[in-house]
């Protein structure tokens, strides 16, 4: 048994999701991509509470991707030790390759090449399902990204079939916002790991957020309101082209 305690709160929105798209099921062997950040660590807690309660019988491991060749990831391991998760490692210079490159968005690279490598290690390793962290205000934040940068208002999915790989990513804190994580974390006291990354801050994301909190005075529900159109997009509502 944890000795965490899980919010009644967090584990209706987590339930939610699950069940909602059909995300967990008998026989699944589950990886969770680890970062140390809030948004991971709280996703494997309430995972491995969900494989402990749940008639839903699945495997839980987890990975986490080092940007560096010797990282401390002590408190990581020691986190998992406590909920009986298995934990890999792997190394991957991010970092490196985003200065050889002179990534222009070296947030969304250094998160497609995470997403990758996970991928890759757990398809040789025989997971059928890669877990994610993203919570509710990153659905947002990527709707309103793709709708300012490409013009199209669409955001990732829940829960979605990778063909490259034969795996299913699936996103159970998509119903939760990410004040609702902070705060959680804080109260478990859940060994969150500081973000030294050199590019933070002063990214698209960062200020697609910060946009969000200033729409959010005068449209208390734009995350709620956004999430309900992500779900209920439809034929009827595209311009028609009929040149």
């Amino acid at each position: 048994m944890s000795k965490y305690l899980i919010s009644a709160s967090i584990r209706r929105d987590v339930g939610r999701a699950v069940g909602n798209y059909s995300m967990l099921h008998d026989g699944d062997n589950v990886l969770v991509g680890l970062s140390g950040g809030k948004d991971s660590l709280l996703l494997a807690l309430v995972l491995a509470e969900l494989r402990s309660r749940s008639p839903v019988k699945f495997s839980l491991s987890a990975c986490t991707v080092t940007m560096e060749e010797h990282a401390d990831t002590e408190l990581i391991r020691e986190f998992c030790e406590s909920l009986g998760l298995p934990l890999f490692t792997i190394f991957h210079p991010i970092l490196d390759i985003i200065s050889k490159r002179n990534e222009r968005s070296p947030c969304s690279f250094c998160s497609n090449m995470r997403r990758g490598v996970l991928s890759g290690f757990a398809k040789v390793n025989n997971f059928n399902i890669l877990a994610l962290g993203h919570n509710l205000d990153d659905a947002v934040e990527t709707a309103y990204m793709n709708l300012w940068r490409a013009g199209r208002f669409k955001s990732f999915k829940p829960k979605f079939y990778q063909d490259r790989t034969d795996l299913w990513l699936i996103r159970p804190l998509i119903y939760v916002r990410e004040s609702k994580i902070v705060s959680e974390t804080a109260r478990l006291g859940l060994p969150v790991q500081g973000n030294n990354c050199l590019y933070a801050g002063a990214t698209e994301r960062q200020r697609i957020k910060e946009l969000l909190i200033t729409l959010k005075k005068t449209v208390p529900d734009i995350h709620s309101n956004t999430l309900n159109a992500l779900k209920n997009l439809s034929d009827n509502d595209k311009w028609e082209n009929i040149e």
